[in-house]
């Protein structure tokens, strides 16, 4: 396909970029908060105007000049952004006018020599509406009033500017993109790996825990094959996360996990398993997803021998048995060892997640299962399995059909899970197992 045009979107701290992607995109996409520094990395989303189809980026407020290294690190993101983009979007507060910072931006953005267009967002009313003409003292064209909050104002305006020498680009059956979030932790090292798959500062890293609010895309093709990388908040306990910015950061996290093919649970090889990698595996897991367990910073573990890795697997074995069946992969993201297993595996996962086994098969498979190993007798009652079907992908769901639910318990439950693995694989996948009750013919 032909690239889609890429037009970012800059300005100083709470002047209401995400708003504005918001309104762009038409849903809730970007994290908005009253607080400045809200969004840290460039974050890309696609939007349609009048048939023509443009990637915006959305950026972190930049302070041109600060000390603070998240700070410097968001600058850094705007700028790659520009020098991305085909065009730019300077967004300034026509609520509050026009302040020092925005002229240290505009003269950034006059040595970036790509077409910039002013839009002063909040006028909401007449007042804000008569500071527009201030904004023509930062010599970057005639500024635009909207109002991203309400869509009102020159919005429609200012995207037939941007948009009238796009192309209408022709819809193409886009070829299937594995979408791997990438989930675990604060500190797990999840942008770390990002930034090592993608060989470029993709996102933020920082030793500073939650430094990643937004669930952020990123896009790779490995042997043929694309990947879209989401890159999400630390998952900490409910406990210790404040209203606000921060559960909405998590909360993202946790729909970039049910929105995925393949989790990859990031674990601190230093740290080991926690309980709450058990949370995180569960929710990922009750969410039917593929999982990969990725034992981070592999490179700091000290005295290693033969059996390391045997001894760590077996601890995940004990500690989180139920995903016995995922694969587990030993990395570090700083050494870059290893990474290209995240790609195998998720290949492998995301084919067997959509997998469908014929009904002849299955049940010989469960038939065999049955006769090897009958279930026992419940209070004078035996089970019986009529017959079995596949009626789901992603995850690989099937139905037994028996004469009694109650008498499918767990343990036998589990049982034939293992029969169906060993039989049909659905590696690195749940299996969702149910039962319906079907009256047996006289």
């Amino acid at each position: 396909m032909k690239r889609k045009p890429i037009v970012a979107i800059v300005g100083r701290p709470n002047v209401g970029k995400s708003t504005f992607v918001n309104r762009l995109v038409g849903s809730r996409n970007s994290i908005v908060d009253d607080a400045p520094g809200v969004t840290r990395d460039r974050i890309y989303f696609d939007v349609e105007w009048q048939n023509k189809v443009f990637t915006v980026i959305d950026t972190g407020g930049i302070i041109p000049g600060d000390d603070d290294d998240i700070m410097n690190s968001i600058f850094s993101q705007a700028q790659l952004a520009c020098e991305e983009a085909d065009k730019i979007i300077f967004l300034v507060d026509g609520k509050d006018g026009i302040n020092p910072i925005d002229y240290d931006i505009a003269n950034i953005l006059r040595r970036a020599e790509k077409p910039v267009f002013i839009a002063v967002n909040k006028c909401d009313n007449p007042e804000s509406l008569a500071m527009i003409s201030d904004f023509y003292t930062l010599s970057l064209g005639d500024p635009i009033a909207i109002s991203a909050l309400h869509g009102s104002g020159g919005v429609g305006d200012l995207l037939d500017l941007i948009t009238e020498d796009f192309e209408i680009l022709e819809h193409e059956d886009d070829k299937k993109s594995i979408r791997i979030a990438i989930v675990g932790r604060p500190n797990a090292g999840k942008s770390s790996i990002v930034n090592a798959l993608l060989d470029t500062k993709r996102v933020i890293v920082s030793d500073v825990s939650g430094t990643t609010r937004d669930s952020i895309d990123s896009y790779i093709t490995y042997n043929d094959t694309e990947f879209t990388i989401v890159d999400t908040a630390g998952i900490r306990k409910k406990s210790k996360v404040d209203y606000g910015v921060e559960k909405f950061a998590v909360d993202r996290a946790i729909r970039s996990i049910r929105d995925c093919d393949v989790a990859l649970l990031v674990i601190d090889a230093k740290e080991g398993i926690s309980d709450q990698d058990k949370r995180i595996s569960s929710i990922i897991t009750e969410s039917g997803k593929g999982i990969i367990v990725a034992i981070n910073k592999w490179d700091l573990v000290e005295d290693k021998k033969a059996n390391t890795i045997n001894k760590f697997e077996k601890e995940l074995e004990k500690d989180i048995p139920f995903l016995s069946y995922a694969p587990k992969i030993f990395i570090s993201a700083v050494k870059k060892q290893r990474l290209t297993q995240i790609f195998d595996e998720g290949i492998k996962i995301y084919n067997e997640s959509i997998k469908r086994i014929s009904t002849g098969l299955l049940n010989k498979v469960i038939n065999e299962a049955y006769a090897l190993n009958p279930p026992t007798s419940f209070k004078g009652k035996r089970l019986k399995i009529y017959y079995t079907t596949q009626v789901s992908i992603q995850p690989p769901s099937f139905v037994f059909f028996v004469n009694n639910e109650e008498l499918l318990k767990d343990n036998y439950k589990r049982y034939l899970e293992n029969r169906l693995r060993e039989a049909c694989g659905f590696f690195g996948n749940p299996i969702r197992l149910m039962a319906r009750e079907r009256k047996e013919k006289k």
